[in-house]
């Protein structure tokens, strides 16, 4: 059994539960350093099904940065002397089920690069929220250099938010309707202008 799985399963046994900020704290950390690793395959994912090259360099670039950012976090644990423990991020999780789900739909190409850039501002804008709830804990607990490093992820994490919502204001289905949703649309116009001639 997996050493952290074992501390786990003891503090179970023992009938601990959690009780400090301290332990809240590190279970945040362990919650991101999961989120991060997860988002460096689902960026690697990204990358790959987008059709627009500038989508596909700005996914590449920022999962060199997420890479980064574990080690940031492995370096915040060093710090408070603790281990990282196999927790699972269900936030993440969840966005990462999302797009798998989205994925059996066939969809058209313009459409995954609609789809990915939204679900990418959907996890930065968890990862920002959370960030900044480790960074007040952080502050509160004066962790003075794993406040830093948190503030070096986050920042990166905004500022990737920021480019993916420039994205989302030019990438664009080609279609927003079908032809009989067109057709309807017109149909609607139509009758409503002959009915106020009427009036």
């Amino acid at each position: 059994m997996p050493p952290e799985i074992m501390k786990k399963v003891k503090k179970i046994i023992k009938g601990e539960s959690m009780e400090t900020g301290h332990e809240l704290f590190v279970h945040g950390l362990n919650d991101m350093m999961d989120a991060e690793k997860q988002l460096v395959q689902a960026l690697k994912d990204l990358s790959g099904d987008s059709s627009r090259t500038y989508l596909k360099k700005a996914f590449d670039q920022h999962r060199r940065e997420t890479e980064r950012q574990v080690g940031r976090l492995e370096d915040c644990f060093e710090l408070l002397g603790e281990e990282v423990e196999n927790t699972e991020c269900h936030g993440i999780r969840g966005l990462v089920a999302e797009k798998k789900a989205f994925s059996v739909e066939n969809p058209s190409d313009d459409l995954i690069d609609v789809f990915n850039v939204g679900a990418a501002i959907k996890a930065e804008s968890y990862e920002i929220c959370e960030y900044e709830s480790l960074i007040d804990m952080a502050r509160d607990m004066k962790h003075a250099k794993v406040l830093r490093l948190l503030t070096q992820n986050l920042n990166e994490e905004k500022a990737t938010l920021k480019k993916m919502d420039g994205f989302s204001k030019k990438v664009k289905p080609e279609k927003m309707m079908s032809e009989t949703q067109e057709e309807e649309q017109d149909n609607s116009k139509g009758g409503g202008s002959r009915r106020n001639r009427a009036a």
